[in-house]
């Protein structure tokens, strides 16, 4: 099969060899020079607000350089010859050195790049840009990768690379490289079909099927990012229910019954009207009136022996459940507090009540 390097003329082929065996020469170096790049961005990391899933790196391979620094352009005019991509990789390439920072939800991506640029006196970001096959604008989908390209700073690895690339010139410590951010989905969908779609080992071996099925996969992959930012939000926002001293302690208002309600038990939303003052009178009855006492009541376990107790002919909307739940925690007392006097009239609800409450007796004697 041939490769780029096979398709150059002889000229093409010798400016080509030359920059190989040069590489070969400073590649020992340019790996210390990953490293150290390397090292520094995972201690930058170990302060940080944001904990990559891992932060990983490498230096080109003599045979990937050389295939990379063999691809042709097209003539730049018609009946011309192709000319060299990179005539002088050197000068051009930012990805000898290549850095990744992988990441597990989309928002971490900016933060993470964010948190690299501020580090102003190791590195300077000289290109920051969102790399994808696919778009939003062009209503395509790929993959999505935050692209990096940072400048050393005076930095003594790239001194001592730069001492062995040409003595003669004075070593600044200032090297360019690549540093990709993004999430553990895209990069097992871009590891994939980078490997089927741009290192096949046969070009011929190629079907507008692999597009599509691509296509799909990575479509599918950005509804499961999306639905996995969300379900770390949701965790998020429960986890703030529970501090005493923060959103826990927020006072059970109508809107904010409403608003942990359907962050807990979205399915459970049958209501035909926005009004929740009934549901702050029943918990302030029974002196409930924070966010995270509503929370407790909540409880998953609680909520589940109910409906077996109940054993519900109908699936309760939030108003019978709250009134089951504070029934079951309460007992007599929600009765007293929340029906009508026992001498009354009538009485419908404390004879309905009292039937649930029996219900409820006799499940726990079960």
């Amino acid at each position: 099969m041939a490769t780029n390097y096979d398709r150059l003329d002889a000229g093409q082929r010798a400016i080509v060899d030359a920059s190989v065996t040069t590489y070969e020469r400073v590649r020992p170096e340019l790996k210390n020079v990953t490293r150290d790049v390397l090292y520094t961005l995972r201690d930058i990391f170990k302060e940080a607000d944001v904990t990559p899933l891992f932060v990983t790196g490498r230096t080109k391979t003599v045979e990937s350089f050389r295939q990379k620094i063999s691809r042709l352009d097209p003539p730049a005019e018609p009946g011309g010859e192709p000319t060299l991509k990179f005539p002088d990789p050197f000068r051009t390439l930012n990805d000898m050195v290549g850095v990744r920072v992988i990441t597990k939800l989309p928002s971490e991506n900016a933060v993470v790049a964010n948190l690299i640029k501020r580090q102003r006196q190791i590195f300077d970001c000289r290109g920051d840009r969102e790399k994808a096959i696919g778009s939003i604008e062009s209503g395509t989908y790929g993959y999505s990768s935050r692209h990096l390209i940072l400048r050393t700073l005076q930095n003594d690895a790239v001194r001592a690379y730069q001492a062995v690339f040409n003595p003669e010139l004075p070593a600044n410590g200032s090297y360019f490289f690549e540093c990709q951010i993004r999430t553990i989905f895209a990069h097992a969908w871009s590891e994939i079909e980078h490997d089927i779609r741009f290192k096949s080992q046969d070009p011929r071996a190629w079907s507008p099927q692999f597009d599509r099925q691509f296509t799909a996969t990575a479509a599918m992959l950005e509804v499961v990012e999306k639905e996995f930012a969300e379900l770390h939000e949701r965790y998020e926002t429960v986890v703030s229910y529970w501090d005493a001293d923060g959103e826990g302690g927020s006072p059970l208002t109508p809107d904010r019954i409403r608003e942990v309600w359907l962050t807990l038990l979205p399915h459970v939303d049958r209501k035909v009207d926005d009004d929740w003052g009934w549901a702050a009178e029943l918990l302030a009855a029974h002196g409930l009136t924070e966010t995270r006492q509503l929370v407790e009541l909540l409880d998953a376990e609680r909520i589940t022996d109910v409906r077996k107790a109940l054993d519900h002919r109908y699936s309760p909307g939030p108003d019978r459940l709250l009134d089951d739940l504070l029934l079951w925690r309460f007992g007599p007392e929600h009765i007293d507090l929340t029906a009508e006097p026992a001498d009354a009239d009538s009485h419908p609800r404390r004879d309905s009540l009292l039937r649930r409450l029996k219900q409820i007796e006799r499940y726990r004697l079960t």
